[in-house]
């Protein structure tokens, strides 16, 4: 019998511009948190860790960043499962929540000299809450946008998340290097430093206002909002345990490089350079890449996310670890350090959102890409800044950089396993697409009608 082509459907419209804002920019709000603290972490490490020792106080912040990013795994699950089960925009709800809270609480939490050991507490409960908000935050923002966003032009959308990214540690920079100049550094190291976690809160507080108007995707509501197996952390395991290794593997490079060159490399900075500089590197840096954003994302969807993964990984893999190697306090040693750690997130921001939605079905979706993507960045990021200056003061940075060079290049043998495998079948039998699923009719063969 012959094959008769489907007729064309039209492709369903993209995410009006206000759903679209109200996901990436709490992305935006992570990276100004996050970059903030490893900006200033040298200017506040002796108010919560008092030591003669500027690195040893250094390495006890460093020791509450790892914590806060161990608590990742737990968002990843208990937020991705939350999403799966409750709806998207519920879980970037409270996502927004936990990390608007924690970071008033660290802008307005005592010091050691006010209040003792309270004080390194209360430090590491607030990195604990925004640890547990950023293992959630991006997997259910990334689910949320990915089932709106055509699949054409998912890398594109992707490209969002780098752009709301590089803007939040800019805005954070920026005011960084204001807050230096206008104050000086006495009263900076007094008072100053709480500045940017209260304009985070602030952030936050509109964000959540924002989402708060926000709709349910189509995709849950018509294909995940039925099924008693959402958001079951058994049948990820035992059914998709192929594709969340793969993941692991897609997302080592993010989280060895992430907490690095948030935190370690700024840090450095700080410490080598004439006081502000480093702000003042961030803010060229991620100017320049803000305006490269959204022609990357329309690039890796004309040439495939898979292909700009694959290049980003080999280039940073010799250019990151030359770069790290060779950091000095002069301002183009710092400027091709951090530029290079940022085009190589850039690049791995922009396509990851649409690999790792396209490896799960919609009813384990955001716990699919929660768990690997937070364990990830947990496990490799966590001892990361701490390790990077301990290992630097014994001058061994570079087996530091030769393990941050091989878990970027684990994107290569995962992306070799992605080839030529379809994403699952989000039901049997016959399935029509729906907004963010392509335009396709898929059989439960696999085949396309």
């Amino acid at each position: 019998m012959p094959q008769h082509s489907a007729p064309h459907l039209p492709q369903p419209p993209g995410p009006d511009r206000r759903s679209v804002a109200a996901t990436v920019v709490g992305n935006f709000v992570e990276s100004f948190d996050w970059l903030g603290y490893g900006l200033f972490a040298p200017i506040f490490a002796v108010k919560f860790f008092p030591s003669a020792n500027p690195v040893t106080a250094l390495l006890g912040v460093f020791a509450v960043l790892g914590i806060g990013v161990l608590a990742r795994p737990l968002g990843g699950v208990l937020l991705g499962r939350f999403a799966d089960r409750r709806g998207r925009r519920r879980a970037l709800m409270l996502s927004i929540a936990l990390m608007t809270g924690g970071s008033v609480l660290i802008g307005v939490a005592p010091t050691y000299q006010q209040a003792g050991l309270a004080a390194p507490v209360v430090l590491l409960l607030a990195r604990i809450a925004q640890g547990v908000s950023h293992g959630g935050e991006w997997p259910s923002a990334v689910a949320y946008l990915m089932e709106l966003a055509p699949r054409e032009r998912r890398c594109f959308h992707g490209s969002l998340f780098a752009l709301s990214t590089v803007a939040g540690a800019f805005t954070a920079s920026l005011l960084g290097g204001a807050l230096t100049a206008a104050l000086g550094t006495g009263a900076l190291a007094d008072w100053g430093w709480r500045v940017p976690f209260l304009v985070g809160g602030v952030f936050g507080l509109v964000l959540l206002l924002l989402r708060n108007r926000l709709s349910e995707t189509d995709v849950f509501r018509r294909e995940v909002l039925t099924r008693p197996s959402r958001g079951s952390l058994r049948v990820l395991a035992r059914s998709h345990w192929r594709r969340v290794l793969r993941s692991v593997l897609f997302v080592a490079g993010v989280g060895a490089v992430g907490n690095t060159w948030t935190a370690v490399i700024p840090a450095t900075g700080q410490r080598l350079a004439a006081p502000g500089t480093m702000f003042w590197v961030v803010v060229c840096v991620t100017g320049v890449m803000m305006l490269a954003a959204v022609p990357l994302g329309l690039l890796a969807d004309r040439i495939g996310a898979v292909r700009l993964l694959v290049v980003a990984s080999c280039g940073f893999a010799v250019a990151g670890s030359w770069t790290y190697l060779t950091l000095s306090g002069e301002v183009f040693s710092l400027l091709v350090t951090y530029g290079s750690g940022v085009v190589y997130l850039m690049c791995v921001t922009t396509v990851l959102p649409k690999i790792l939605s396209e490896s799960f079905p919609p009813e384990v979706r955001a716990l699919g890409i929660g768990l690997p993507y937070a364990l990830t960045t947990a496990v490799l990021g966590a001892a990361g800044p701490a390790s990077a200056t301990w290992l630097a003061e014994r001058g061994a940075s570079g087996w530091f950089a030769g393990g941050m060079a091989v878990a970027v290049l684990l994107a290569l043998p995962a992306a070799a396993g992605a080839r030529g495998d379809r994403p699952p079948a989000d039901h049997p039998g016959i399935r029509a697409a729906g907004p963010g699923d392509g335009a396709a009719v898929v059989t439960a063969a696999g085949s396309t009608a």
